[in-house]
């Protein structure tokens, strides 16, 4: 673990020159690319420092108990070692964290859908909650939500609506959201007041470029074909609708949001690319279930991940045994105490596997 902090601290040292460098400050992309690592490497080689001086600190305290000192400076010197000790196992433990293997995909944009499930309107409802929960969270970390495409019901709920949210670590929180949400309230149409239970189901996947995957030309089907829409809406003269089929997955995407066709193969394409990016990432990862079992919430997708229980104000979170009283806040987008507990349960795990040498 020490030899890789080490050459942590030779490569910062290395990447501060290069960054100086008028070869690379006029190369845009390499600049781009060696500042990302040097900003990767910032927080590892600063408490890698802290670290090693704590243990230069401990040793000079060590030997100067070792001398004749008096009463008073021999308290002293005890009570700034036993703080100096438990400061350098505080930052063992925060090292481990920062070594543990990082998730490639976290500094990602994503492609988000949300689709109603069991339960008819009413789970058509819960969809349009759980995205007005997402966009208010999107909104407090000053990221940017795009629908690219949406289903909405003749009661102004959703059977699905596909977002795309992009800024700074949007995949590092919302990873954890793929899964089978449940609602538990009495709906909008009940008339003799009885709670019901529904469901929808939330699928996060990193956005791809397309250096990342490769899509060739004949592997995708095209068929163009005039977009359709209640009473008129949305129906074009021209054909401007979109169906993209990727013919060795068998992954269909339609788009006709747009009245471009242009655009609606843009839109089509991002969330064609996304989705069979997605399905090689998790066939890959199914070959090591322990890997899979310590990332929460990245496995089996049509797992019930968290219930939302109205007349209780309740939120419980069944992966990790988290529940809250407070669903109205969470509900308004203040979902980060979710997010926090979901991120250390997945580091503890991994840590876990770490010292097993799991990992």
């Amino acid at each position: 673990m020490y030899d890789q902090l080490e050459a942590f601290i030779i490569r910062y040292e290395e990447l501060g020159e290069l960054l100086s460098d008028p070869s690379v400050i006029s190369d845009i992309k390499r600049l781009m690319e060696l500042s990302k690592e040097e900003a990767g490497l910032r927080e590892k080689v600063a408490t890698y420092r802290h670290y090693k001086q704590v243990e230069a600190d401990i040793a000079d305290t060590e030997e100067m108990l070792s001398e004749n000192l008096d009463d008073e400076m021999a308290t002293m010197a005890k009570e700034e070692l036993s703080s100096l000790k438990k400061e350098k196992a505080d930052l063992e433990e925060k090292i481990k964290l920062l070594l543990l293997p990082e998730d490639p995909n976290d500094g990602k944009n994503i492609i988000m859908e949300i689709r109603g499930a069991a339960g008819g309107d009413e789970a058509a409802l819960f969809a349009g909650s759980l995205f007005s929960m997402y966009s208010k969270y999107a909104e407090s970390q000053g990221w940017k939500v795009e629908v690219m495409d949406a289903n909405i019901t003749g009661i102004g709920g959703y059977k699905e609506i596909i977002l795309m949210i992009t800024g700074s670590g949007v995949y590092s929180k919302l990873k954890y959201e793929s899964g089978a949400h449940r609602v538990q309230r009495v709906p909008e149409t009940e008339s003799q007041g009885r709670v019901h239970t529904s469901t929808a189901t939330v699928v996060v996947m990193p956005e791809a470029e397309e250096v990342e995957i490769d899509m060739a030309d004949k592997d995708i089907r095209i068929d163009i074909y005039h977009a359709s829409g209640a009473g008129g809406q949305h129906v074009n003269k021209t054909a401007s609708a979109v169906r993209l089929t990727h013919l060795p997955t068998g992954i269909v995407v339609a788009m006709q949001d747009e009245r471009s066709q242009i655009k609606n193969r843009e839109k089509a394409m991002k969330i064609l690319r996304a989705r069979v990016y997605d399905k090689i990432s998790s066939d890959a990862q199914s070959e090591y279930d322990a890997t899979r079992k310590s990332a929460v919430g990245t496995g089996d997708r049509s797992e019930r991940i968290r219930t939302y229980n109205f007349p209780q104000n309740r939120v419980t979170d069944h992966r990790i045994g988290l529940t809250l009283q407070k669903l109205d806040i969470i509900l308004n987008g203040k979902m980060d105490e979710i997010f926090d507990a979901l991120i250390m349960s997945d580091q503890t795990q991994q840590l876990e596997l770490l010292n097993n040498g799991g990992i």
